[in-house]
């Protein structure tokens, strides 16, 4: 039986929703509410070092602001720290993961090239093979090893309804990832393919920053036994500033709760949203508003550049 279309809304809470958020949102929910896809509402908090106390709340109030709805949830991520671990005790038995000591500054200096604009790096292979078991790489470097996930596949293709079919080489542009943090958290690669496939989402819209984490996550998916449940992909140009990089302090104050304080109405900030959409909107119109007019063939295929002296301001 085939399964029904599921997507998601996924705000972190380690910073506030901001124009190019908010943007990526608008497609995602234009195109479920075009399509009769459900909508679910996930909370990404597992990055706990990072996590701003009360940024969910105010990430669910701006989605709401806004007239972004969703049809499940929300579900946090922090509620479900078994059911990752589970999944990377099963990948480390079966040898598809391995411990890893090495710092992240060790795999910077020793790797040599940088992997897209994260200035993260292609991992080396450093502690491949080097340890029997987690047991014996804790007592080698005093603490808990991370996990990685073992990267042997040399071409992967994958197919993006709006950024097309794409090539990679996992094994060399990729590397070893990490899928467990050394304090026994998940990483982002791993509770992302766990909670969509447990929950169902089978379509997922979001930036093209994350081209390579669909690699990754169809590498797991099929790791995990999962390959029916590997969604569609939609992966958007950003919204970035005048430098070309993608929206941050250094391009002023874009958060959505900003344009609030300041006393903008939603019909402005959305109708700003909508023109990055590709859609000619009607004077105070909201997103359902908006299903009939929006069009994925007409979104811009090049970054939105975001200019306050043009565009809306605080």
């Amino acid at each position: 039986m085939a399964r029904p279309p599921i997507t998601r809304l996924a705000p972190s809470p380690t910073g506030a929703l901001h124009l190019g958020n908010a943007r990526t949102f608008l497609v995602n929910w234009l195109m479920a509410r075009q399509s009769g896809w459900r909508i679910l509402l996930r909370i990404e908090d597992i990055d706990s070092p990072r996590v701003k106390p009360g940024a969910d709340a105010q990430a669910i109030e701006d989605l709401l602001w806004l007239s972004l709805d969703w049809d499940e949830g929300p579900l946090y991520q922090s509620t479900r720290l078994d059911r990752y671990a589970e999944a990377a005790r099963g990948l480390l038995r079966r040898g598809l993961a391995y411990p890893c000591v090495c710092s992240r500054r060790e795999v910077d200096l020793a790797a040599s090239a940088p992997h897209a604009d994260d200035r993260s790096a292609v991992y080396p292979g450093t502690c491949r093979d080097r340890f029997a078991s987690v047991e014996q790489a804790a007592a080698a470097s005093g603490q808990p090893p991370a996990l990685r996930f073992r990267v042997d596949v040399p071409e992967l293709r994958v197919r993006d309804g709006f950024a097309g079919d794409l090539a990679f080489r996992p094994a060399a542009q990729l590397g070893d990832f990490v899928i467990a943090r050394r304090d026994g958290g998940p990483a982002y690669q791993l509770a992302v393919v766990v909670d969509d496939a447990e929950t169902g989402v089978n379509r997922v819209v979001r930036g093209d920053d994350l081209l390579d984490s669909a690699a990754r996550q169809i590498l797991l998916y099929r790791a995990l036994g999962l390959d029916d449940a590997i969604p569609l992909y939609w992966h958007l140009p950003l919204v970035v500033g005048a430098d070309g990089r993608r929206l941050a302090k250094r391009h002023g104050d874009t958060r959505i709760s900003a344009f609030r304080a300041a006393g903008r109405s939603p019909a402005q900030v959305v109708a700003l949203l909508a023109r990055w959409c590709g859609i000619d909107p009607p004077a105070g119109a909201m997103p359902t508003d908006l299903v009939g007019r929006f069009d994925l063939s007409r979104l811009p295929r090049t970054p939105i550049v975001y200019d306050p002296r043009n565009d809306l301001s605080p």
